[in-house]
């Protein structure tokens, strides 16, 4: 990981490291086993939480000694070491939604947060005290901003994510800003129907994927805080010509305002 990730930063001249890998780390200290297949990504071998009374298997974790998010930790240590005084070094967290919809399944939790809400705010606040944990001890390593994955919530209704994900996501931001790194919040997919709800996490950047408008964003949002994207990777970057990207990113760079970090 960490030698890939220098590979990148130096060959593109980037300006961040990022010790994001999979999502798989939180999951794998609660218990969840994985197969990872020598082509393509880790897959769980079963759901973790089956039943309501599995909810007492989320607790609180060793988080500096589990095996993958131990890795993860080191070598965050290691990139701060190589090029922590010149670049930005980004841990990672999953989001406590993300990280509920791991460990009980994407189409489970969405159930629970109708039938059963209480479910998820059992857990999550748990899963929170260990994402804080997490992010805390990659801050110690040389993180100087942590990036939070909670992307399953652009799959709610914005209402839902305001009154169950955002309190946690609020708790977990000022634990990481009073340890004292900056917060970059995660939630690919169509969320212009919950970004001005994700305004109020207190996260420092939010990134915003391509199918929102940007400029609408930028209206939502506010001044203030700092936006990332957000062309499309695919149909321009992938498939498009460098004139296409040089455009893309031109409009991006008009529509994104003052506070704005371009990134397919």
């Amino acid at each position: 990981l960490v030698q890939a990730q220098l590979a990148v930063t130096k060959a593109f001249n980037l300006d961040q490291i990022s010790a994001i890998s999979d999502p798989w780390r939180e999951a794998s200290a609660y218990g969840m086993e994985f197969e990872y297949p020598p082509e393509g990504v880790g897959r769980p071998k079963e759901v973790f939480i089956k039943t309501q009374d599995d909810i007492s298997k989320v607790k609180l974790l060793d988080i500096e000694n589990a095996e993958r998010t131990k890795q993860r930790i080191e070598s965050v240590r290691k990139m701060a070491a190589e090029v922590g005084q010149t670049h930005s070094v980004l841990g990672w967290v999953e989001g406590p939604l993300a990280e509920y919809a791991d460990l009980r399944g994407v189409e489970n939790a969405m159930l629970d947060l109708i039938d059963k809400p209480e479910l998820f705010i059992k857990a999550g606040e748990v899963i929170v005290q260990n994402a804080i944990a997490f992010a805390v001890a990659q801050i110690k390593a040389g993180a100087d901003m942590i990036g939070i994955g909670d992307a399953v919530a652009s799959l709610i209704a914005p209402n839902m994510y305001k009154e169950f994900v955002l309190p946690l996501e609020q708790k977990l931001i000022a634990a990481v800003h009073e340890a004292g790194a900056a917060v970059k919040l995660h939630i690919c997919g169509n969320i212009k129907n919950h970004i001005s709800y994700m305004a109020q996490s207190g996260a420092d950047i939010i990134d915003v994927d391509w199918m929102v408008p940007l400029a609408k964003a930028r209206e939502l949002i506010g001044p203030e805080v700092t936006l990332c994207g957000n062309f499309n990777p695919a149909g321009v970057l992938f498939e498009g010509s460098p004139q296409d990207v040089a455009d893309a990113a031109r409009q991006c760079l008009k529509a994104g305002g003052y506070k704005f970090i371009l990134m397919p």
